[in-house]
């Protein structure tokens, strides 16, 4: 019997409460979230994305299909089911709360962890049966008795250097915005729309250099509600001369609730529905997308060299990790004397292996964090997207043969670099060898489409796609993301996909200035999974009578494994846009190697 999920019952009997909604956010509605927000992991063992309905008799987990295989294993003999979200069969996951909220019934969440339009959207949902929403209980709060703390963080500046624009034009350019929309005040809760629009930085969260904290601007100055103790005299002095008023992080309810007669400019879907909820009648509200996601995505001149100088240091990182697994077992396929000393174990795993990547990139002048956690996956255990390794728990050990997938990625002061890399260990099979060559065929085809002014990732997605689908084969995830500049490994409004997925919140139009990934992959459960992943940036081609057209740079720099590619079933424009990015990347990094290393990457790159 589940304990936590027992007690949890408890609490909802206490509170008058039928059924409970757990959702995997944070107050922010972030994607990656602190120890403090982890209630699934607590509840279920799921340690991935989705939602978790409670009710007195059963408890069910609501995820996507990143996760399904993942979700199987973690949830078993927990009592709680898994609900795999858009397969055949399913309900959504409203549709399920409808179900089980009786006539006249109440439905309870966190209101902070849940943002205002879906609280809305549920709010009219239950209306249909006369029940209600209790939001102002945090129940899992009440049983989680060793939760651990808020996070403290460090926040600091990042240079202009490193930014292009001041804290101060971006204030007056969002300014103007407020005018023209009519608003006197300007809410945002999005922690990287915080952090990009006052070029600060922080990590309260992992792998994700943000701060907790809310900001209210208005025409004269602003509000940052955050933790006092994270910010030195430096940044204070910094945030004064901006006109900026440090205030307590949770002094934010107060201060909305005593708001009256103006009108607030925010994003309903990037604020939680307690803090919206505390508005004044008298209050009006406008709900637009925020104006700083949509500025920071589109990089400029300067954060575009950044981003190139740091993927070539992360291209290094990476290229070295590469020769490493290349040259780690001797021919009588053990480990040699070398890979043991650089290892310091003398066992290559999945996370001995991780650690020596982060080694590496820590090396590197500008390193913060990882943009994520290493997804050092072996064998099968590649076949979940989304698979972790566990230090001491789940930590299969690489060996001399069959596939390893690495996808990883560091945070500079230069930029956020995200990368998949699929290596051979050894002898593999012919079907893996099919699929990686796939794979790889897929990711350099959509690196080279060219796309109209307008165009949005399901315009174009099928350039990767197609190679799969011809032969009645899938993968369960996005094919690319948008990319944070320093910052949030997953940025919006852009993404690359079949469909549009409305709660994604990815499917803007592409503009110069994006920085999207292109990861393709297979997923072959029990036996391997593939992934090959670029960045790539998005820049103006040509304008005619018919537009403006936009092409694709790459801006990863990492050889894609020659070993595991089969030329045979290559048509002639995959080789040559295969061999043309190869010579890329000896271009850029072959500066950074020499002697045997040199010679291995000039091998590695070479045409075929």
């Amino acid at each position: 019997m589940n304990e936590a999920i027992t007690l949890l019952r408890q609490e909802m009997k206490k509170a008058g409460v039928d059924v409970y909604l757990v959702p995997t956010d944070d107050f922010h509605q972030s994607e990656y979230v602190g120890e403090y927000f982890r209630a699934i992991r607590f509840l279920s063992g799921f340690t991935g994305e989705g939602s978790l309905v409670v009710t007195m008799d059963e408890a069910k987990l609501f995820t996507d299909g990143r996760y399904f295989i993942q979700a199987a294993g973690e949830l078993a003999g927990s009592g709680v089911e898994l609900m795999k979200m858009g397969e055949p069969g399913v309900p959504t996951l409203d549709d399920y709360i409808k179900s089980v909220v009786p006539e006249g019934g109440f439905l309870g969440f966190d209101g902070r962890c849940v943002d205002f339009r879906h609280g809305m959207e549920l709010r009219d949902l239950l209306s249909e049966k006369a029940a209600a929403i209790v939001s102002d209980k945090d129940l899992v709060g009440r049983i989680w008795k060793d939760r651990p703390a808020l996070a403290e963080s460090r926040v600091f500046i990042l240079e202009d250097r490193f930014c292009g624009v001041n804290a101060k034009d971006k204030l007056t350019k969002l300014r103007a915005v407020m005018a023209k929309e009519g608003a006197d005040i300007h809410l945002i809760s999005s922690l990287d729309d915080i952090a990009w629009l006052l070029n600060l930085r922080g990590d309260d969260i992992p792998c994700n250099p943000v701060f907790l904290s809310y900001l209210l601007v208005d025409m004269e100055g602003a509000y940052l509600f955050a933790n006092k103790n994270d910010f030195d005299e430096e940044i204070k002095a910094y945030l004064k001369a901006l006109h900026i008023q440090l205030c307590d992080y949770d002094k934010v309810y107060e201060t909305v609730q005593q708001l009256r007669n103006k009108t607030v400019l925010l994003e309903t879907g990037k604020t939680n529905y307690q803090l919206i909820m505390a508005l004044d009648e008298s209050m009006m509200v406008v709900d637009e997308m925020l104006p700083t996601s949509i500025w920071k995505s589109q990089k400029n001149e300067t954060e575009i060299a950044n981003m190139k100088k740091a993927h070539i240091k992360d291209g290094v990182a990476v290229t070295k990790y590469f020769y490493f697994m290349k040259h780690a077992f001797g021919p009588d396929g053990t480990l040699t004397k070398e890979a043991r000393e650089t290892l310091g174990t003398d066992r290559l795993t999945e996370v001995s292996g991780a650690d020596l990547l982060e080694r590496y990139r820590r090396e590197n002048d500008g390193f913060i964090e990882l943009s994520f956690n290493t997804i050092s996956a072996y064998g099968p255990n590649a076949a979940l997207p989304h698979y972790a390794p566990v230090r001491g728990k789940q930590d299969a050990e690489i060996l001399p043969k069959g596939l390893y997938l690495v996808d990883s990625g560091a945070q500079y002061f230069e930029g956020t670099t995200d990368i998949t890399r699929t290596m051979a260990m050894g002898p593999i099979t012919e079907e893996e060898r099919k699929h990686f060559t796939m794979v790889a065929q897929a990711c350099l085809r959509l690196g080279d489409v060219r796309i109209l002014d307008g165009s949005c990732g399901v315009s174009f997605d099928y350039a990767a796609r197609e190679i799969f689908w011809k032969e009645g084969l899938n993968f369960n995830h996005g094919t690319g993301h948008g990319v944070g500049f320093c910052l949030n490994v997953h940025e919006r409004p852009n993404g690359v996909r079949y469909r549009i997925v409305p709660e994604r919140q990815d499917s803007a139009p592409f503009k110069p200035g994006n920085i999207t990934s292109d990861e393709p992959g297979l997923y072959i459960e029990g036996s391997h999974g593939i992934r090959t992943e670029n960045l790539t940036l998005c820049k103006e081609a040509l304008k005619n009578e018919y537009g403006t057209f936009y092409d694709f740079e790459f801006l990863t720099l990492c050889p894609i494994d020659l070993d595991a590619i089969d030329p045979t079933i290559m048509a002639p424009h995959d080789i040559e846009l295969l061999n043309r990015y190869h010579a890329t990347v000896y271009e850029k990094l072959s500066p950074y190697f020499e002697g045997e290393k040199l010679e291995w990457l000039k091998h590695v790159t070479r045409a075929i």
